[in-house]
């Protein structure tokens, strides 16, 4: 929000530096970001008069003019044609600056020397918006009154400081003038005078029918009209204000509407008369496949969902958005209608997402405006009409007001704004305090204005307070409390398991939780069902991942365009999965693999091993999962912790490789940091080294190879075996087709005695016979 140093002394007189103004301002919440003197964009540069205009002697396209200045007269050199005897015109002496940092000095030119510049609207960084007059000419040629000498700023008004502030979503009431004099009043403890607006009218009855249909979104609607509209341009003292606010100038009628908006912070529009079919206006929904052409030319479709303005027949406008062209002023208007209203914040931002057209209206009107404001603001564009001599206004308002009045009474408590702030504020300066920023304050009872609806208890009470009070005048201080804060288990898992994966030589990615539909399609899954996001940031992140392979996958394949030669990467990271109406279930899930550089299923099965290890789980399993088509068929594995599938390992499948275009062999993980942690083992305890001695037995056993391993563990059990390890797979020509051999290291040890071979012997041989009753395998 820019604002003009001149509109700021007609509500708060304020002649303080800038520097100090911007720097109490920011202390009293007022973010002031940046200054513009206006005077500093243009240097001297005067107005001339040209005294005469002959040809050079030495150049064809050179004119030789003397320009008087004021007092002094000046030889300046010039190819414009319309330097003209007598005309007034902006001249840019020896060491001028013009917009853009340009410096002009005096130079010899064929010969004579040349002590400035005329110029030209371009050259002053202006407008035909900002000087509505100019022809088209080479040069400028000034019709103001004016005098030669005459600083060229003071003639346009480019003599103004202006303030750009950072104002915060919740603070609409800062996005204008009023808004930001109180700011400043309050700041500096100045008097403030907002002036209500006074209109003679004088045009009869008013004859605008006024109609809400849906007051859930419309609350307030206020209008009134004029006849006898003479559009032409505005003078130049709001032609200035608009322009310091960052806004262009355009006609008297487009810009009362847009002074009024930055002067109340309420959005205005003008509709033509004419154009009300019936003479009437209704705030509606917009009906299903409606259209409308908008006053930028595009047409949009409507749907339902939207607000529309409209008369009795057809949509003029989407509400709070953008007024329709079917209802656009034009130069043959006679009567016009002042909209001033209150519209549904959410449901104005929705709208404008979905015709992808937010505007300075929206933009305001979706963070909520204050319904109280509504009248003021229409009021006070029609004392504009009145003041510029642009028409004649209607007797009479018109006013629907469905919104719930505003009141919020808040209790101050001064004793625990004290110790909530660590102060020791006086009950009558916060009163003070909170009466500066037009609160009221009555038998310890604040009560809130409706300009402030963020305001809504005793701790917002205390904001307000510590602001004027002085943030910088508060004592640091550490809380006083025993309370310690300390990373909870499931966050201490979290970075372990992290630092355990790059101890494995995974480096961290981190992606986005958004993906497209047709990620699950390059990855094969089918059938997918996921969250979809209402107003996504484009295609590619239009829903909400089930899964982190498609995130893998593009990561991978960056690393490969970039001809890195291998990657491991990993990540700990949610997916969300959709339960019903409800919102989505977020867990949060680890994946890692790789490409390149030796990696294979059993490096992965180790990071695995070592990850169950971390959580003090003991007993993981991999079974066979063949009907995942993101996985090579044959080389996939679910893990189990007991019944709980944990998760996913294998390579993936060369089809899915190619659509990313990976040439070489992808392995990946994905595991449920939720089960892994919910699985987690009691933490290890201490034991003794064992007393007595173990005994090992090596046995090799042939069987199908449709048996796993995991199958074959299961069943090798007995009191006395402290552990089983596979040592040795093989298939070859000393087993038959169809099977493989499987070698085993199994220890056996009693923490009471030395063990005997006899009684180990007996042992194997029962643990042999079960094995080949329950998985036909056999000793080899």
């Amino acid at each position: 929000m820019k604002l003009s140093t001149k509109w700021l002394n007609d509500f708060v007189n304020i002649d303080v530096d800038p520097q100090e103004f911007s720097r109490a301002m920011s202390l009293s919440g007022s973010k002031v970001e940046g200054i513009e003197k206006q005077r500093d964009n243009i240097k001297n540069v005067v107005v001339g008069r040209v005294l005469s205009n002959e040809q050079h002697p030495n150049a064809d396209k050179l004119r030789l003019c003397k320009v008087d200045i004021g007092g002094k007269e000046l030889t300046i050199l010039t190819g414009a044609s319309n330097a003209d005897v007598g005309a007034l015109i902006p001249v840019a002496v020896d060491g001028a600056v013009l917009p853009g940092g340009k410096e002009i000095h005096a130079g010899m030119m064929r010969g004579i020397v040349s002590e400035g510049m005329m110029c030209s609207l371009k050259e002053l960084g202006l407008t035909t918006n900002d000087v509505p007059y100019e022809d088209g000419g080479d040069l400028l040629i000034l019709r103001e009154e004016c005098e030669p000498g005459q600083d060229i700023n003071d003639l346009f008004l480019l003599n103004d400081t202006v303030y750009e502030f950072e104002i915060t979503p919740n603070r609409p009431d800062c996005l204008s003038v009023r808004g930001l004099a109180r700011e400043v009043s309050a700041t500096f403890e100045k008097p403030l005078t907002l002036p209500s607006p006074k209109i003679k009218g004088g045009g009869g009855e008013l004859p605008l029918k006024l109609r809400i249909d849906n007051p859930e979104l419309c609350p307030r609607y206020s209008a009134r009209m004029v006849r006898d509209i003479k559009i032409e341009p505005s003078p130049a003292w709001m032609r200035a204000r608009l322009r310091a606010a960052g806004v262009r100038p355009i006609n008297n009628i487009v810009d009362i509407t847009n002074y009024v908006m930055l002067e109340y912070g309420q959005p205005m529009h003008a509709f033509d008369y004419a154009c009300l079919e019936d003479g009437q206006i209704v705030v509606r929904a917009a009906r299903e496949g409606e259209t409308l052409y908008t006053l930028d030319g595009q047409e949009r479709k409507l749907d339902a969902n939207m607000l529309v303005i409209a008369d009795a027949v057809k949509a003029i406008g989407v509400a709070g958005v953008m007024g329709g062209a079917n209802s656009e002023i034009t130069d043959k208007t006679t009567a016009i209608v002042f909209e001033s209203a209150t519209f549904n914040g959410p449901s104005v931002r929705k709208t404008a997402l979905r015709l992808a057209m937010r505007t300075d209206a929206s933009s305001r009107f979706e963070k909520g405006l204050d319904y109280n404001n509504t009248i003021p603001a229409v009021d006070r564009a029609c004392e504009l009409v009145e003041l510029l001599g642009a028409g004649i206004v209607y007797d009479g308002l018109a006013d629907v007001n469905r919104a719930e009045p505003f009141k919020r009474e808040i209790p101050l408590n001064s004793a625990w704004i004290n110790a909530f702030l660590a102060t020791d504020i006086s009950k009558s300066d916060m009163e003070r305090y909170l009466r500066l920023l037009s609160f009221d304050v009555s038998d310890g009872i604040v009560s809130v204005p409706s300009f402030r609806p963020d305001v809504e208890g005793i701790a917002d009470l205390a904001e307000e307070i510590a602001r004027l009070y002085g943030y910088n005048n508060i004592k640091s201080s550490l809380p006083d409390s025993s309370v310690t804060g300390r990373l909870t288990e499931r966050q201490i898992m979290k970075s372990r398991a992290a630092a355990l994966l790059r101890s494995y030589g995974y480096s961290e990615m981190l992606t986005y939780t958004f993906i497209s539909p047709a990620d699950y399609e390059k990855c094969n899954i089918v059938k997918q069902k996921y969250v979809t996001i209402e107003n996504p940031l484009g295609e590619d992140k239009s829903v909400m991942r089930t899964t982190m392979i498609p995130s893998l996958m593009a990561t991978l394949a960056s690393n490969s365009a970039v001809r890195n030669q291998e990657a491991r990467l990993y990540e700990i990271s949610p997916v969300f999965h959709p339960v019903n109406e409800k919102l989505p279930d977020e867990e949060q899930t680890i994946i890692f693999g790789g490409y390149g550089g030796g990696i294979d299923f059993f490096e992965l099965k180790g990071a695995v091993m070592a990850l169950a290890k971390l959580f003090n789980i003991s007993h993981i399993r991999f079974a066979e999962k063949m009907n995942n088509y993101t996985f090579h068929p044959g080389r996939c594995a679910k893990i189990y912790c007991g019944e709980n599938l944990l998760g996913i390992i294998g390579e993936i499948h060369p089809a899915v490789g190619e659509r990313y275009g990976l040439e070489e062999r992808v392995y990946a993980a994905e595991l449920s940091f939720r089960l892994l942690f919910d699985s987690r083992g009691s933490e290890p305890k201490f034991a003794a080294l064992p007393k007595y001695p173990a005994i090992r037995r090596d046995i090799a056993l042939v069987c199908g190879v449709d048996v796993s391993n995991e199958s074959i563990i299961n069943v090798i059990n007995d009191d006395l075996l402290e552990s089983v390890e596979l040592f040795d797979v093989y298939t070859g020509k000393q087993v038959s087709e169809g099977q493989r051999s499987l070698a085993y290291k199994l220890m056996f040890r009693s923490p009471e005695r030395t063990l005997t071979d006899s009684e180990i012997d007996e042992r194997v041989d029962k643990i042999i016979g079960d094995l080949n009753k329950k998985t036909g395998a056999v000793l080899r």
